[in-house]
């Protein structure tokens, strides 16, 4: 089969194309034949050295996939041959076919695309577990997003407006912002010209935001503990600008914050399980009635998967950056 592989650490040039057996599924396992596959940070980190694929998983990128099942392992109940699924990974897309456990898939959404069906794992298992399950964001409360024109801030938009939240984000250009605001965000702060802590202080009455999703780090940390409100919880899921700043804790004792993070890559199957359960159940009518949606930004061909990574690190993109695989 074709794949995308990492010939060695470095730059978006050092994903080139390579021939690979084709997989075969093992217990609980489908073979997936690839029509789309998203491209996300973790897998820019795995590119450049930073970030080892879990035990047992391929050494391929590529963390989310749509496309047909064409083989079943040992012990498969859920799905049959021929059917639509999108899955999440924890490696592997970046190829014509690719394995995924049977309860980390979950149908194509009606009248959705493969590609955008593909863009839809990586980002709503995170904004679901970080955002409603880890920042408790409840109906009523304020959530700021920091990075909000990305595939992951697209989607906590989206997701937070539909659950009656009020969202604020940061992003890096007026355009960017804009589009912010066209998905649902009440407030779209440009960094790069306003000082987020005061700008969210004025929007919110010096209320505060009561859950920041936070992929900065950096001097976004103490700044964050800043802008939250009392009891306000704090999300960690990267770290742009880097994870060693020295941080004023008293600010996390004053307002009584939690500082949570997580990451979703190398949790196990069953958890994975679990989420995609909880977003079929609440997520998956939002999709079909077009409610949310994932926003695309361009679509490669598998082959040049390493122009998706340029522009993912040239910070161009608004929402996901996809590769055609069919």
């Amino acid at each position: 089969m074709n794949a995308i592989a990492i010939t060695e650490p470095g730059g978006p040039r050092v994903l080139l194309p390579v021939q690979r057996p084709v997989p075969e599924p093992g217990p609980g396992e489908v073979r997936i034949k690839v029509r789309a596959a998203g491209v996300n940070r973790p897998d820019a980190l795995q590119r450049q050295g930073g970030y080892a694929p879990p035990k047992g998983a391929s050494d391929l990128p590529g963390l989310e996939v749509a496309g047909t099942v064409d083989a079943l392992g040992p012990d498969v109940s859920r799905w049959n041959i021929g059917d639509d699924v999108c899955a999440l990974v924890p490696g592997g897309g970046y190829a014509e076919y690719c394995l995924a456990h049977e309860s980390n898939c979950l149908r194509v959404p009606k009248g959705f695309t493969y590609t955008e069906a593909a863009a839809i794992p990586e980002t709503f298992f995170t904004v679901w577990h970080n955002v409603f399950e880890r920042g408790g964001l409840k109906e009523g409360e304020t959530l700021l997003v920091h990075g909000g024109a990305s595939g992951i801030g697209t989607t906590a938009i989206q997701l937070a407006s539909a659950f009656g939240a009020t969202v604020i984000v940061t992003a890096g250009t007026d355009d960017k912002c804009k589009a912010c605001i066209a998905l649902g965000a009440r407030r779209a702060i440009n960094y790069r010209s306003e000082d987020f802590v005061e700008a969210v202080g004025h929007f919110t009455d010096g209320h505060g935001a009561d859950v920041i999703v936070d992929m900065v780090g950096g001097d976004y940390i103490d700044r964050n503990y800043s802008a939250a409100a009392v009891d306000g919880r704090i999300v960690q899921i990267a770290f742009l600008k880097g994870r060693r700043v020295e941080v004023d804790f008293s600010k996390l004792m004053l307002k009584r914050l939690t500082h949570t993070g997580s990451t979703l890559r190398p949790r196990s199957v069953a958890f994975k399980a679990d989420l995609a359960a909880k977003l079929h159940e609440a997520v998956w009518p939002l999709l079909e009635q077009r409610r949310v949606a994932p926003v695309i930004d361009m679509i490669f061909p598998l082959s040049e998967a390493w122009r998706a990574h340029e522009r993912m690190e040239e910070s161009a993109h608004t929402g996901k950056l996809m590769l055609d695989v069919a």
